[in-house]
């Protein structure tokens, strides 16, 4: 078997279970161990794949920058940005569109908004997700078991907001899921605040965001309803049409348990039949 089919495998592996330590990916893989240490190691020179805190194995985020013009062609990018481009005239503030990756949020597109201090990722670059609007709406919407996977090892401290506490990080996950969206208290940047509203797959679990960030000051309560209401709208959009069919708004949703949660939204209805439901009619 060629190096390039192995270390395709390898991706597809790591990319479907997660992190893994290498004896365990050479059993998974049928492959010798030594071939597949020095395989992850060669990768790892390349930067494609590199060890957590634990010592297992994951991939790391060179195949999105290599192939970043490709992001543009996904589904996630074409339903969001008008929504992010109307969002972004009417706050102008920037609209970031992210995506679930591995352990971290990855910014697949964005419209940049006119005020004189943003939070302006570039396309590709990645974030954390305990800190910041778009990682913890996203990790408020995952099962407790791969949240706790994500949030393995020290939380690391951008500003002096930033929750490195976990036990008060799954507090403040738990408030986001009541209120149905997060918010950014200059956790990544002083001096900039973000909401941000997760859009969910067909599974119910979180696979992007949709934030507001800029710098006015943002809090939960009525001086923000404006922007939930945009953010609503444009992710309720885009979930329903990658195949979500629960309730919408995300509002009242309880804290998830401890325990592996294999149905992560108990107050699920049916498609159209939630209260408040907010979502603009299907577009081709």
């Amino acid at each position: 078997m060629s190096a390039v089919r192995r270390s395709i495998q390898v991706y597809d592996l790591l990319a479907r279970r997660g992190a893994m330590g290498v004896r365990a990916v050479a059993q998974a893989l049928d492959l010798p161990l030594g071939s597949v240490h020095r395989l992850l190691l060669d990768l790892a020179d390349e930067h494609v794949v590199e060890r957590n805190a634990a010592g297992e194995w994951e991939l790391s985020f060179r195949l999105l920058e290599v192939t970043g013009l490709q992001l543009e062609r996904i589904e996630l990018p074409r339903l969001a940005r008008p929504f992010a481009e109307r969002i972004a005239e009417a706050t102008r503030e920037t609209v970031n569109l992210n995506a679930l990756s591995g352990g971290f949020g990855v910014c697949i597109d964005k419209v940049r908004g006119n005020e004189g201090m943003q939070l302006d990722f570039r396309i590709g670059a990645r974030s954390p997700l305990h800190a910041g609007g778009a990682g913890k709406a996203m990790l408020a919407y995952l099962p407790p078991a791969l949240r706790g996977q994500l949030l393995r090892g020290p939380l690391k401290a951008h500003t002096i907001n930033t929750i490195t506490d976990k036990v008060e990080l799954n507090a403040e996950l738990d408030r986001t899921r009541a209120r149905g969206y997060s918010i950014d208290n200059q956790e990544v940047v002083l001096g900039v605040w973000c909401v941000a509203v997760p859009i969910l797959d067909r599974t119910g679990n979180a696979v992007g965001a949709l934030s507001i960030s800029g710098p006015h000051p943002k809090a939960p309560g009525n001086t923000i309803a404006p922007l939930v209401a945009m953010l609503l709208e444009a992710c309720g959009h885009v979930s329903r049409r990658i195949g979500y069919a629960g309730q919408w708004p995300l509002v009242g949703q309880a804290p998830l348990p401890d325990a592996d949660n294999t149905v992560p939204f108990p107050q699920r209805r049916a498609a159209g039949k939630s209260r408040g439901d907010a979502l603009p009619p299907s577009r081709g």
